[in-house]
């Protein structure tokens, strides 16, 4: 069954760093817009980075500079490298994928995304 599996979440102190992983697996991605989302406690979720299949990049502001989406075809898996971690970057974080769809230069909607991961927890105390 193809599905999604994040791991490398944890506790950190502000400043701190962490890599998020996210592998694909029962499928491997083709043309796949591909993306990391995250939701704090009593907020909605919100796109965080998204990696198009020509490379191209996306953020949002508040984590340019401190993290970076990237893809390793040859292990089928998506990686979100979080540096200078702050407090507010405390959520859980979810990668999504929606094959043959691009996404350059902007980072898509929850509902253009049909497969998803568990989510992985990510908390930064300070």
């Amino acid at each position: 069954k193809e599905k999604l599996v994040e791991s490398g979440g944890g506790s950190v102190q502000a400043g701190g760093s962490l890599r998020l992983s996210c592998e694909f697996l029962g499928f491997t991605p083709n043309n796949d817009c591909m993306a990391w989302f995250r939701q704090a406690p009593g907020k909605e979720r919100e796109g965080v980075a998204a990696f198009d299949s020509t490379g191209m990049t996306s953020y949002i502001d508040s984590v340019k500079g401190r993290f970076t989406i990237s893809n390793d075809n040859a292990k089928d898996t998506l990686y979100l490298q979080m540096n200078n971690l702050k407090s507010d970057d405390t959520g859980m974080y979810y990668c999504a994928s929606e094959p043959a769809f691009s996404c350059g230069g902007w980072i898509p909607t929850e509902a253009d995304f049909g497969y998803w991961g568990q989510g992985t927890q990510v908390t930064v105390s300070s």
